[in-house]
C-alpha cells in the first residue's frame, strides 16, 4: 500500500520575511509530504528587521511533542531548523532519541563567520549533540566550522578538498553519513559561482551555480525544503541538491527584476507548480 509521507518540521514561524516554516511548509507540501511544524518561536518578522514580536515556544514544546504521542501519531522524518533555547534543543534531542525515522539536521547557527546573535555557546554545544542521531546534516560553511569546532576560513573560501575533510569529518559524527555543505565560495574560482558540496556515504560531489543577486532571507529554507524533500521522496543527493539550486536561483533572479528588499525574501510563489 502506498502512502503520502508525513514530516515533523520543527522552526519556528515568521508571519513576514519568507522564512523558516512559511517557506519550508508550502515548498514541501509541493512536493507531496505533509508538514506538520513543531513550533520553536511565533515572530512577527524576521530579525533582520528593525522591530519584531517574538513569543518563545520552550515552555510548550513538550506538551505539544505529548499530545502528538497520545494520539499515537507516526512520521517518516523529523526536521530540525532555527532553535530559541538550549532547552528547545534538549527537548528535540531526546525526541530525535526515540525516533523512529529519519531524522534531517539543518543546523541553523549562522552564516558569513559570525553565529547568530540568539546563539549561545550552549546552543551551539547543545545542537552538536543532534548530529548522532542524523541521516542527513545541511549546514552552510560557518555551520560547518562551528559544527567541528574549527576557524571559518579567511575570506569564507575553501577548496574542494577541504570541503571533503569537512564533510567527512561530519558525517562521522552522524548516523546517516550524508552532509551537504551549501553555499560555499571556491579557491579555484572567480566568484562568479556558488558551490554546494555532497557527502553521501564516502561518494562526494559538487554542484556548482551561477551566482545571482546577493543574500536573500528564506533562500536557505527553500534550498533546504526542496533537497530534503526530494531525497525524502527517493531522488539522490546529487539530483536533490540540483534541483534545490536550481529552483532558489530562479527565484532569486525574479526577486532581483522586482527590486524586492533583501528581507522580503524569495516570491518562490511564482515557481510552486513547477515544483515535482
Amino acid at each position: 500500500m502506498v502512502n503520502q509521507k508525513r514530516l515533523a518540521l520543527v522552526n519556528d514561524i515568521t508571519g513576514f520575511g519568507r522564512c523558516s516554516v512559511t517557506v519550508e511548509l508550502p515548498i514541501i507540501s509541493a512536493l507531496k509530504i505533509q508538514v506538520c511544524p513543531l513550533p520553536t518561536a511565533l515572530l512577527s518578522v524576521h530579525t533582520g528587521f528593525p522591530n519584531y514580536f517574538l513569543d518563545d515556544f520552550t515552555d510548550r514544546m513538550e506538551i505539544y511533542i505529548d499530545s502528538w504521542r497520545k494520539n499515537n501519531l507516526t512520521f517518516d522524518a523529523l526536521a530540525t531548523g532555527f532553535f530559541g533555547s538550549a532547552a528547545q534543543i534538549e527537548i528535540v534531542r531526546r525526541y530525535a532519541k526515540n525516533f523512529p525515522a529519519t531524522v534531517i539536521v539543518d543546523p541553523v547557527m549562522g552564516d558569513h563567520g559570525k553565529i547568530y546573535k540568539s546563539y549561545t555557546r550552549e546552543m551551539c554545544r547543545n545542537l552538536r549533540g543532534l548530529l548522532e542521531f542524523a541521516d542527513l546534516v545541511t549546514p552552510n560553511l560557518t555551520e560547518a566550522c562551528e559544527l567541528l569546532g574549527i576557524a571559518y576560513p579567511s575570506g569564507g573560501v575553501v577548496s574542494d578538498s577541504e570541503l571533503a575533510t569537512m564533510a567527512a569529518n561530519i558525517a562521522a559524527k552522524t548516523r546517516g553519513s550524508r552532509v551537504i555543505i551549501t553555499g560555499v565560495a571556491l579557491d579555484f574560482d572567480d566568484g562568479s559561482n556558488i558551490a554546494n558540496f555532497i557527502f553521501d556515504n564516502g561518494q562526494t560531489n559538487l554542484i556548482t551555480s551561477k551566482k545571482i543577486g546577493g543574500d536573500r532571507s528564506g533562500a536557505g529554507d527553500a534550498f533546504f525544503a526542496i533537497a530534503a524533500a526530494s531525497w525524502l521522496n527517493g531522488e539522490n543527493l546529487i539530483d536533490s541538491t540540483r534541483k534545490a539550486a536550481d529552483f532558489v536561483g530562479k527565484c532569486i533572479g525574479h526577486a532581483e527584476k522586482l527590486n524586492l528588499p533583501w528581507n522580503y525574501g524569495l516570491p518562490f510563489e511564482e515557481f510552486l507548480t513547477e515544483l515535482r
